[in-house]
């Protein structure tokens, strides 16, 4: 993905609420051998661009005075009540530098399997991203997890993943194989109700004691 920025030529709080009253949001971009450099954006254009996956999980193309430059985006802050970005971090991209980025998964084909179509269950996905290792070249937008063999009783680990070619999965803790979907019973057989009870019995009984009304003689 591509996106426009600008030279900041002032920074502090101020000068920062000066600019996103003029419709602007503040950032900066550091890392590699240059010096952080300030910048700025156009807020709608960001704010549009924040709702799409692939601008938080791939190497972006940033344009400012004629220039492109792959970036990552690493931070964003924004308004606790307000639909406003406050500001914007970038981090330049070197092509022989692994990155360590997190890459949201995709799940398909849970409803071709038989825990799923048959067996009254449905995918629990414990995980929805994957910390991953890679080149910049190699960065996928997603990774695509497989639901389709799952089975009544089944979980789907990390290991069962088939990651993309140059890509390493980072894996955190003493579990160096976490569950990534779990497979949840939701719709068990009911149990069969139960037989009418004999017409007899289903009657009411009359109430305890009772006698039958006695007839009035005629006169």
């Amino acid at each position: 993905m591509k996106f426009t920025a600008f030279e900041r030529p002032k920074q502090g709080t101020g000068a920062s609420r000066r600019l996103r009253i003029t419709g602007r949001t503040p950032g900066i971009v550091y890392g590699g051998a240059a010096t952080p450099q300030l910048i700025e954006i156009d807020h709608n254009a960001l704010w549009h661009a924040l709702k799409k996956e692939a601008f938080h999980a791939s190497v972006l193309t940033m344009e400012m005075n004629g220039t492109e430059s792959p970036v990552l985006l690493r931070d964003v802050q924004v308004h606790p009540f307000k639909q406003l970005i406050l500001h914007v971090d970038f981090q330049r991209v070197d092509a022989t530098t692994r990155l360590h980025m997190k890459v949201p998964l995709h799940f398909v084909g849970d409803e071709n399997s038989p825990a799923v179509k048959t067996e009254g269950c449905i995918a629990n996905h414990v995980m929805s991203e994957l910390d991953v290792l890679c080149l910049p070249g190699d960065l996928p937008e997603f990774i695509k997890v497989d639901l389709s063999g799952l089975k009544k009783g089944s979980s789907l680990h990390l290991a069962e993943i088939e990651m993309p070619k140059g890509v390493t999965a980072v894996r955190h803790g003493a579990n160096k194989n976490p569950v990534v979907v779990s497979v949840v019973v939701v719709a068990a057989a009911e149990a069969p109700a139960a037989e009418p009870a004999a017409d007899a019995a289903a009657k009411p009984a009359g109430k305890a004691g009772a006698k039958p009304a006695a007839k009035t003689a005629k006169k």
